[in-house]
This record gives structure tokens, C-alpha cells and sequence, in this order.
């Protein structure tokens, strides 16, 4: 495979990049003891990807879920340890093989469904290759998730509360945060690495972008969202900023209280991964730094920080959580958190070690608490593990 671009400038823009906005300010001294311990952390869940990867097929736990094999390849090659003019990871190449055995005449990269999470997840590890061979499924795979944005609106209708999102595909239209959050993440990015090759057709076929944020603010808790939602649902004072799975969410994310008039009405529950997927939608957006929205997500992230749990959702997705964590932390900048207090957090040295608290002694990460969004799975848990400590690396 012949290089495109340097790995190194792939993988620095994929893990720490930002738009064109301004970063925070802030100059991190860096603790060579602790990087000196997230690289043996990393080294240790390295070892133990790659003694579960299918010799045979090169996939990862589900082969009908690429997904599951592009986080693997996306935590090995984003080893902050590895030499980026070598030539790939033999474990990585295996990997590529199976992704690229997975690609749909529609250009999308699924097996037997969920597309847009698929192939969201496939386009970001193919972009971290660096091989010209990938451009052209990277430049396919961007038309199946710009096709996937929702638009429900019939002439004389009131717009739909899922329009302008994008959802898991098939079966599983409706529209939702974490679908929306990674295909914008996927189309940011690839966007870059497909700029100024006879691949760049961004111009022509793109994501309607004013119309993503709107469903993203939509799945923010504030009193325009509530509005939009009709009299039936109400703000909690403690969540607003904070944002949701989808609007008017399951039952499970819904509390009933009552207003000054004694009617119930429905709030939907924040939660810490949603909050942070809902920030990085916004930087993938490009919206200004100064948005009320971005300091009022910031806001509940702070007053709702903690890595005992998935704030609002217990042990569910705590993985998930943290990986959402560090990207949209490493990514904005933010060197320290505040509590409500004014206490600061050095949320980067607290989190690499409760992440390296929760290693098993053969390398891999697993939630023991909860399975819920496959959290049992100890390859994919593993990846979330290593990726999250590799955001925290660079910042360093």
C-alpha cells in the first residue's frame, strides 16, 4: 500500500484536531510519570487486542458489526508508541482486509444493518491507514451517511422533531444523538483527509450542517427545547444544558413532575456520555466557541462531574463515557474543570487513572457493572480503554 499522507499528521488532526475555532488557553506541563504509565497501560491493551482477533478473518467479537472490528484497528494504530513511517500493524492490515470485505454497493460498511454506526466507525479507522488504496471507500462511504440524514417534512407540515439528524439506518430510522454525533464526526474529518484529491466532493454532495444542529440543540434540555416539545414536557432546573438520546426519549430517560399548576408533565434525564457526544456534534459543526449552547453543555458537565458513574445513567455506558470524555475534552482544549465550588479538577491525571484502575491484569477493560450497549464486550471495552487514554497522552 502506497502512504498518502503521513500517519503521523492523520493521527495527530483524528485525535486532537479542532476546526479553525480558537483552542482554550493553556499550556499543560505534562507528567512524564503518568504518560510513562498510560503507555504501558496501552502496550498491555495492544497485546490483548490482537490475541483476540480472528486469525482467520481478521475481525474482531461480531463479524456482522464491522464497528466492533474499526475500534480495535483505531486503538492500535493510535498508539502514541508507534513509529508512524513503519509500515502497518500486521494485526491492522488483517483488520483493513475486513473492513474493506464489508463494504455495500451503496458505499456504506455494515454487515447486516445499523449502517450509519457501521460505517461511521470504519470511515474513521480507514482515515487513520493513510493509504491512497482507502480514499475512494472513504469518499463512497460519505454519500451512505449523507443519504442517512433524516427529513420527514411533507409540504404544509410543521417540522419533524427528528429532521436534520441521522439515526442507526433501516429498521431503526428515527433520528438519535449518538448515530448523529458519529456520522458528523466521520464527515468532519474525512472531509480532511479527502481535501485536495480528485476524491474532494464536498462542495457538491455534503451534510446539511444548519440542519444537524438543529436536531442536536433539539436533544439539549433548555426551556426552547421544552417549547418545541409542546406543554406536555417540562425542564429540570438540574438538567438543563445537559442533552438527551433522542427528543422525547424513552421511558427509561423520563421523570414525571409536577409544575406550580399541579399538572405532571415529562422531563427528560441528562447523562454524561449524551452531554458529551452533544459537544462534540458541536465542534464537528463548527460553531462558535461563545454559542450559549456550548457554555451551557460545559456548565452541566461540570456541575455533574464524576468518574464513579455515567452521570444519570449509573454503570450503563461508563466506557462509552469516558471515551466521549476525553475526546471532547482533548479536543476543546480544556485543561482543568471547575466545580460548582470553584474547585479544580485536573480532570486529565483523574481519569487516565481510574481508567488504568479498571484494567484487567491480562491488558483488557470490561464493564462489570452493566452489559447494556455491549459493555461485556471485552475488545470493544478494551479499545474505548486505550482510546481514551491516548486522547489523554497527547495533551500531555
Amino acid at each position: 500500500m502506497k502512504p498518502l499522507l503521513s500517519a503521523l499528521f492523520i493521527l495527530s488532526f483524528l485525535v486532537t484536531a479542532l476546526s479553525a475555532q480558537d483552542r482554550i488557553t493553556g499550556s499543560p506541563d505534562g507528567d512524564v510519570s503518568l504518560k510513562l504509565e498510560i503507555e504501558r497501560a496501552i502496550a498491555k491493551g495492544a497485546s490483548y487486542l490482537e490475541s483476540q482477533q480472528n486469525p482467520e478473518t481478521g475481525s474482531w467479537s461480531d463479524p456482522t458489526l464491522p464497528a466492533l472490528t474499526a475500534l480495535p484497528i483505531s486503538a492500535i494504530m493510535g498508539d502514541p508508541k508507534r513509529d508512524p513511517e513503519a509500515t502497518l500493524p500486521s494485526s491492522a492490515e488483517k483488520g483493513y482486509e475486513f473492513l474493506l470485505s464489508n463494504v455495500k454497493v451503496d458505499g456504506g460498511i455494515y454487515g447486516k444493518g445499523l449502517a450509519t454506526y457501521n460505517t461511521s466507525l470504519s470511515m474513521m479507522a480507514l482515515a487513520q491507514s493513510g493509504q491512497e488504496e482507502h480514499l475512494p471507500v472513504i469518499a463512497r462511504a460519505r454519500r451512505l451517511l449523507i443519504n442517512q440524514q433524516q427529513d420527514f417534512d411533507k409540504p404544509g407540515e410543521v417540522d419533524n422533531m427528528f429532521d436534520g439528524g441521522i439515526g442507526y439506518g433501516g429498521t431503526y430510522a428515527h433520528s438519535d444523538l449518538s448515530n448523529t454525533h458519529f456520522a458528523m464526526e466521520a464527515l468532519y474529518y474525512s472531509q480532511k483527509v479527502l481535501a485536495d484529491t480528485e476524491y474532494d466532493a464536498s462542495s457538491e454532495f455534503d451534510l446539511d450542517w444548519d440542519a444537524a444542529i438543529e436536531f442536536v440543540s433539539l436533544v439539549q434540555n433548555s426551556e426552547s427545547t421544552v417549547d418545541r416539545l409542546g406543554e406536555a414536557f417540562a425542564l429540570r432546573d438540574d438538567d438543563d444544558g445537559g442533552f438527551v438520546y433522542f427528543p422525547a426519549n424513552t421511558k427509561s430517560d423520563q421523570i414525571k413532575i409536577k409544575g406550580e399548576d399541579g399538572k405532571e408533565r415529562t422531563a427528560l434525564r441528562s447523562y454524561g456520555s449524551m452531554s458529551y457526544a452533544g459537544l462534540l456534534a458541536f465542534i464537528y459543526a463548527d460553531l462558535d466557541r461563545d454559542d450559549p449552547r456550548i457554555a451551557s453543555v460545559m456548565r452541566w458537565l461540570q456541575n455533574n462531574y464524576t468518574l464513579e458513574e455515567n452521570p444519570g445513567m449509573d454503570s450503563q455506558g461508563l466506557f462509552y463515557y469516558f471515551h466521549t470524555m476525553s475526546k471532547a475534552l482533548a479536543i476543546t482544549g480544556t485543561n482543568q474543570l471547575v466545580t460548582p465550588e470553584g474547585n479544580e479538577i485536573n480532570w486529565k491525571q483523574d481519569l487516565a487513572l481510574r481508567v488504568m484502575s479498571l484494567q484487567q491484569p491480562d491488558g483488557s477493560w470490561v464493564n462489570e457493572e452493566s452489559n447494556r450497549w455491549l459493555e461485556d464486550d471485552t475488545s470493544m471495552v478494551t479499545a474505548y480503554g486505550m482510546l481514551t487514554l491516548q486522547h489523554i497522552y497527547r495533551t500531555l
